[in-house]
């Protein structure tokens, strides 16, 4: 899993409340746990006008061009700004692989729903979660600003760009497994030698346990 330490990026706004995980991957396309292949289908009922359609490639699809993230100033967008309740209904991880197969590497709304929210920290997606007040005011200078870059900083816990510097507050546990790239597995070999000491431990006190004697 990639670290997130500090990234730039162009940023979009999203100005809609609870977004659900069908509508940011519908099930019809959750025919693979590769983790790849989600980006094309992000989104897919507003991106495209032939919305579902497993017949044809992306390039094929007819586009929505009314469609925010379709619309040319907000293209290689990698900062998402959303509405309320992003990501409620079903637990599918699929939908945190799309967003980032598409490029977001951070999202930024009032609220997530609980599971979408830990399925993004296990695979290295930051959720930022700012007053409902700051994120439609952030909402506003993102319209009236084209081509709006902002820096998130994950260590400094901040968030700063052309007329906007925000403070975000996140939990150590989750901060540290972002900055080092680990997920759950990643953070249990982190314990490696310690997990190893207990053995050789509990192995010594109990040797019948491993088929030794008493």
């Amino acid at each position: 899993m990639d670290a997130f330490s500090t990234h730039h990026g162009l940023v979009a706004p999203m100005n809609r409340a609870n977004v659900d995980t069908d509508q940011i991957i519908p099930k019809q396309f959750l025919k693979s746990i590769r983790r790849t292949g989600f980006g094309d289908n992000l989104f897919d009922a507003w991106r495209y006008h032939d919305e579902g359609d497993l017949s044809k490639t992306a390039n094929e699809r007819e586009i929505n061009h009314d469609f925010i993230l379709n619309q040319a100033r907000y293209q290689s967008a990698s900062v998402l700004v959303a509405g309320d309740n992003f990501g409620c209904g079903s637990s599918r991880e699929h939908a945190v692989w799309a967003i980032q197969e598409f490029g977001f590497r951070c999202v930024i709304a009032p609220t997530f729903a609980d599971i979408f929210f830990n399925n993004s920290l296990k695979n290295g997606l930051l959720l930022i979660r700012l007053d409902e007040a700051v994120v439609k005011g952030l909402m506003e200078t993102i319209e009236s600003t084209p081509g709006l870059h902002l820096t998130v900083d994950l260590e400094n816990q901040t968030i700063t760009g052309d007329g906007v510097s925000l403070a975000f507050d996140i939990e150590a546990d989750r901060k540290k497994l972002l900055l080092e790239g680990l997920d759950d597995i990643g953070l249990t070999l982190s314990y490696a030698d310690e997990i190893r000491a207990f053995e050789a431990r509990h192995q010594k006190a109990m040797p019948w346990v491993f088929g030794g004697s008493r």
